[in-house]
């Protein structure tokens, strides 16, 4: 297992389904659009996703979809994929912002990992700009890895990884 924390909010994981593809892009449009309007990143950003983008997640084979619970509120979620079962990607993951910097960000990675005790390693992307999201990653143990992307004049996207 790679880490553990504690919190006092109680935060949990639940599978989406399909039926939760909506309420899941609301949330996600909530948490991204300050992005997409501060970085305007018009083609990567998840504000700007369909429908059908959300459901092809839930459906995904090598991959799943959660939704962030904290008091049985439903306040984020959170996508992983793998390959070969040891190799986790997290991608989106997203609170809304009322909830944000309440440490469920931190709990929902944790839960993720204590669920795929298998994973070898652990990667995500962020924006490099987003000083609160580089330093919750490597609070968790993540590191910046080699390679970045240019989004535009204003963004970068910066990778990491953890290993187990």
């Amino acid at each position: 297992m790679c880490n553990k924390t504690g919190g006092f909010m109680e935060v949990r994981l639940e599978k989406a389904t399909d039926n939760d593809a909506q309420s899941i892009l609301d949330i996600q449009v909530k948490a991204f659009l300050p992005l997409l309007n501060k970085y305007k990143d018009y083609e990567t950003n998840p504000a700007n996703e369909t429908i059908e983008r959300v459901i092809t997640r839930i459906n995904k084979p090598n991959g799943s979809f959660y939704k962030i619970l904290a008091e049985n509120n439903f306040v984020g979620a959170i996508c992983v994929n793998w390959k070969e079962d040891v190799q986790f990607w997290i991608s989106p993951m997203f609170i809304l912002p009322a909830y944000q910097g309440k440490g469920i960000a931190q709990k929902a990675v944790t839960l993720m990992e204590e669920m795929f005790p298998q994973a070898t390693s652990w990667e995500l992307a962020t924006i490099l700009e987003e000083e609160r999201n580089c330093y919750l990653y490597e609070k968790m143990g993540f590191n910046k890895t080699e390679v970045s992307k240019k989004l535009n004049d204003h963004t970068t996207l910066i990778f990491y990884k953890k290993i187990c």
